[in-house]
């Protein structure tokens, strides 16, 4: 029979659920295992696409479009889970298919309740995952904390689950928290109340990640396993972790977290091959020189905004066996100094760009930090510092090169300027008209074109590759012409030609915008080629420098600021 694990939090939020969760699924990938992931998100919101970054944090993007948690881009990053949108699940998805079904009438008149109807369709949707026969485990991690009224629904589904499927086929990883008082003192009592909240939705967990800022020791733990029914070997310190998230996995193992579910669902397995693993974390904490990236963005205050942007410089790193110290640069720092004379920059705008090895400008929404992000790229196209645009940063390059090289002082993007007398960036020609925008952009898997002798062509090593989208805007094809005739390279296309897929800054040192999304696809074991060809220019933009590889024993390692679950956020 297949196998089910219900990853659940108590005590309070962002513990960490999605790193738990993914870094099970690593150790079952590890055995031999096939594994499935699903993450369900009890907000109404039917996906994660109308939500604002500050919101909830990046959304993140799939094959087949979804927009869905930034949790499935930890999945994609741990494990080999193909991600689709069957893998998010939230309540607006679960309650529009009931009403649904009651509106044509397929419930034959009877009252349509939350048990069995709404349950029995979060169950169907959980199952429907794992019905591959290759299929070996299904992990379910359920957003929220126990007690959060939106999460009842989900809790009462898992517990049905765990019923009719059998203790040894479902177990249930509650992750709690640990806290330390001023004093330094560590209080069980939270987890003690976290766990009888579960017991009291009639869910009895089989393993606790304690999560505490240091390692518990083995009297903690068994005071823990006895107040709360959990074997002592179910009981783990999930203490941060003090270089990378990509830890995790091997903290979890040494402490026989992964032996433990295995036995509790009665499944015979090969010993643990975490050897990538091990090769990751060695170059994270050992790298043979470090280098700085500055990302010119406009959601800097909240960390996840761009998670699976920091993740892939990491990765590209790991690549390159290169630290990488991201310095985060709020766009809107770059823009002209109030009251300055029009087109001066921000007198600060060498010290900030100067000292890094490269510049990246991700994607987003909206005018705010737009003229920053173009005055970075004009700056890095004329101090020949690595430049690589993702989306918006590609269009950002169209819409500088329009200004500072053909002369067109108003060209724009009709998203920021409607009424632009250029419009170089201009909606999809079947989005003009619409008003109702969610659902809307051009989502998921696409195929482009690679130019022959390209630098994106020599990056992939392909002439055919095919990323993830996620926007409205396009570059305009009225002005390619002009653009293109002046100096600004065109590298990748549609299959039918008619969208920009890559333009480039020909005789520049490493300058690349791309109108999708690489680093969805980027892992820490299979890094993304284009974020691997854009800190080794990084490495080689600090060579050229003359300042030679910084002593990577001289800094840090290559820590993430503490702040997620397991204590770190890149």
């Amino acid at each position: 029979m297949k196998k089910l694990i219900f990853v659940t939090g108590g005590v309070c939020s962002s513990l960490g659920k999605g790193i738990a969760a993914s870094s099970i699924g690593a150790l079952m990938e590890a055995r031999g295992l096939n594994v499935r992931m699903v993450k369900i998100d009890p907000y109404l919101n039917v996906d994660a696409g109308t939500m604002s970054p500050y919101q909830h944090g990046e959304v993140y993007v799939t094959d087949d479009g979804a927009e869905t948690d930034l949790d499935l881009g930890n999945y994609g990053r741990f494990t080999n889970t193909p991600l689709s949108r069957a893998n998010s699940i939230t309540t607006g998805q679960v309650y529009q298919a009931v009403i649904n079904k009651e509106r044509e009438g397929r419930f034959l008149g009877r009252t349509v309740q939350v048990i069995p109807h709404v349950t029995d369709e979060i169950k169907s949707r959980i199952l429907a995952v794992g019905k591959d026969p290759d299929v070996d485990i299904t992990i379910i991690e359920i957003g929220g904390t126990v007690g959060d009224m939106e999460s009842i629904p989900f809790l009462e589904a898992a517990r049905q689950l765990i019923h009719e499927y059998g203790r040894q086929n479902a177990v249930s990883v509650h992750v709690t928290l640990v806290p330390a008082l001023s004093g330094g003192e560590l209080k069980t009592k939270p987890t003690q109340h976290a766990v009888k909240e579960l017991q009291e939705v009639g869910i009895q967990p089989d393993a606790l990640i304690l999560r505490a800022s240091a390692p518990l020791d083995e009297g903690m733990r068994r005071k823990i396993a006895g107040f709360t029914n959990v074997e002592f070997e179910g009981v783990v310190s999930g203490y941060d972790v003090t270089h990378t998230i990509y830890q995790v996995p091997q903290i979890y193992n040494e402490q026989g977290l992964d032996s433990f579910l295995l036995k509790k669902m009665n499944i015979e397995s090969r010993h643990a091959d975490l050897r990538p693993w091990k090769e990751v974390v060695r170059k994270v904490v050992e790298p043979k020189r470090r280098i700085k990236v500055g990302v010119v963005g406009k959601y800097m205050e909240l960390t996840d905004s761009y998670k699976s942007v920091w993740e892939a410089l990491y990765h590209g790193g790991i690549a390159n066996d290169t630290g990488v110290d991201i310095i985060k640069i709020d766009s809107g720092k770059l823009e002209p100094a109030p009251g300055g004379a029009a087109g001066a920059e921000s007198p600060d705008i060498d010290a900030l760009l100067d000292e890094v090895d490269g510049i990246l400008v991700p994607g987003g929404f909206g005018e705010r930090g737009i003229e920053g992000m173009v005055r970075a790229a004009r700056w890095a196209r004329e101090h020949g510092k690595p430049y690589f645009g993702i989306c918006l940063g590609m269009q950002i390059m169209v819409i500088e090169h329009a200004r500072d090289v053909l002369g067109w002082a108003n060209a724009h993007s009709t998203e920021f300027d409607p009424d632009t007398a250029c419009p170089v960036i201009g909606l999809l020609e079947d989005q003009v008209d619409v008003r109702n925008y969610g659902g809307t952009m051009r989502l998921g898997k696409s195929e482009s074109i690679l130019k022959e002798a390209s630098l994106i062509r020599q990056v992939y090593g392909a002439e055919h590759i095919w990323e993830r989208h996620r926007h409205r805007y396009e570059f305009s094809n009225t002005y390619r012409a002009d653009i293109e005739n002046s100096g600004l390279s065109i590298s990748g296309l549609t299959p039918d030609g008619s969208l920009v897929e890559s333009c480039e800054w020909p005789g520049h040192p490493w300058g690349l915008g791309v109108q999708f999304h690489p680093e969805f696809k980027s892992r820490p074991t299979a890094p993304s080629p284009i974020f691997k060809g854009f800190i080794g220019a990084c490495v080689a933009s600090a060579e050229r420098r003359g300042e030679g590889m910084r002593d990577a024993g001289a800094k840090r390692p290559n820590k993430q600021e503490p702040g997620e679950g397991h204590g770190t956020r890149p």
